[in-house]
């Protein structure tokens, strides 16, 4: 397994080793003894699965109180993915990140992208359609759940909107009463 540091110091790609011949490819996506031996979650508590058609900007959000690390993989079509660090002690605090994913990267790698407790995260729908996966490292929690403007102008988080053919990018209620990120409750 290789894990890839980004921008932001505690969000990391994890790219599993693939073992491939003419009959396809094999991975261990998950192998609690290896993410705990490079400093990842050997345990999780829920996984996710979401569906959504192009357009759909599914964030930013977290959770206080009980906050969750998630493991996000890409199983079809393209997202760009954001992390954005809300922990006011952190030195990246208001910081964010951008990730293209897709099934397989450029270079015909699985690539995860693992966010830990303390960011906010989102992810707008590039492909047609796209399938989701994530692990979290805790349940859901509705009285902590929070959600942060997806276009706050502080955040000021450029989006691939070039990519949605001309159309605004299509938001839950929840996420268009997203507070602004100098009014939002963070950690």
């Amino acid at each position: 397994m290789e894990i890839v540091e980004t921008p932001l110091r505690d969000v990391k790609l994890v790219r599993p080793r693939m073992h491939g011949d003419d009959r396809g490819w094999f991975t261990e996506v998950f192998n609690a003894e290896r993410f705990a031996a490079v400093g990842l979650p050997a345990e999780f508590a829920q996984d996710n699965q979401s569906f959504s058609r192009r357009g759909v900007l599914r964030g930013l959000h977290y959770q206080l109180g009980q906050p969750q690390g998630k493991l996000v993989r890409v199983l079809s079509g393209h997202i760009w993915d954001v992390a954005v660090d809300v922990r006011r002690d952190s030195p990246q605090f208001g910081q964010w990140a951008g990730f293209d994913l897709r099934p397989l990267n450029e270079a015909g790698q699985l690539e995860l992208l693992w966010i830990p407790e303390g960011y906010a995260h989102g992810f707008v729908v590039v492909s047609e359609t796209a399938e989701v996966l994530y692990k979290t490292t805790r349940g859901y929690y509705p009285a902590g759940e929070r959600s942060i403007l997806w276009d706050d102008p502080q955040l000021a988080i450029a989006w691939p909107l070039d990519k949605l053919g001309g159309a605004a990018p299509d938001l839950s209620a929840k996420d268009l009463k997203g507070s602004p990120f100098a009014t939002a409750e963070v950690y």
